[in-house]
């Protein structure tokens, strides 16, 4: 098993993206240019997560933290959108909204963890 499985974070991360790609794939309301977005940030937030595990330099990992974190916000903003034009149901929108609130909070938790 490698170090980031073992991590909460990534564990939370994993099933949101999860969910959201299952999302992509099968919501037809999404426009495809915001399901490539919301895409590539979902997927973004476990690769850099992961990444920055693997990494020995601190300014790396904490580079790579800062970056899960910038497309957790991402995924928030794209979100938002979808809310806005009722493409994704509201109950769907508020696990999401809950859950990426708590990676962001875990996020900067490791990154602020790293200035020790």
């Amino acid at each position: 098993m490698f170090d980031f499985e073992k991590l909460e974070v990534y564990q939370i991360a994993k099933t949101v993206v999860h969910k959201s790609l299952k999302e992509v794939y099968s919501n037809q309301k999404i426009e495809s240019y915001l399901k490539d977005q919301w895409k590539q940030a979902s997927l973004n937030i476990v690769l850099h997560l992961a990444d920055a595990t693997g990494r020995l330099v601190t300014e790396d990992k904490k580079d790579l933290l800062n970056r899960s974190r910038s497309a957790v916000f991402e995924c928030a903003a794209i979100l938002e959108i979808f809310r806005e034009f009722d493409l994704v149901n509201k109950p769907d929108c508020d696990w999401y909204y809950e859950n990426y609130e708590r990676l962001s909070k875990m996020l900067l938790a490791m990154y602020r963890s790293h200035d020790k």
